[in-house]
């Protein structure tokens, strides 16, 4: 498993700040399931210039999440909801912690500004 830095960190959050923007949409693929099902790991893509660009160890060091080395990709613990999703929701809260500066879509009828529903997600 790969140390992540507080640089890391940084560096990371400004890279995906300038590539991303509210209502984008992350793809994301599953690498591996663990026999229990209690793992899983996730690749993490966007697609730029009609190529997917692999965002996957910016993300885990903006989530603070784990990459695992012998399955290459991002670490997600737990089952019983969609693992992408959660990476991706993730991914947006911790992009715009305060929301995002202009609504991005509807939720319950309201203009949504929250940072979790910013991206969009879709497996590949």
């Amino acid at each position: 498993m790969a140390k992540i830095s507080k640089t890391d960190r940084t560096d990371s959050l400004l890279m995906l700040r300038e590539m991303l923007k509210p209502g984008d949409t992350v793809y994301t693929r599953l690498n591996h399931c663990s026999r229990s099902g209690m793992m899983r790991v996730i690749d993490l893509f966007v697609i730029r210039d009609n190529e997917p660009r692999r965002i996957t160890w910016g993300v885990c060091c903006v989530i603070g999440g784990t990459y695992n080395d012998k399955h290459d990709g991002l670490r997600m613990d737990g089952c019983g909801m969609d693992m992408g999703f959660s990476a991706v929701y993730s991914l947006g809260s911790a992009l715009w912690p305060d929301g995002t500066p202009e609504p991005h879509g509807t939720r319950n009828g309201e203009p949504d500004t929250c940072g979790g529903y910013a991206l969009n997600h879709r497996w590949m």
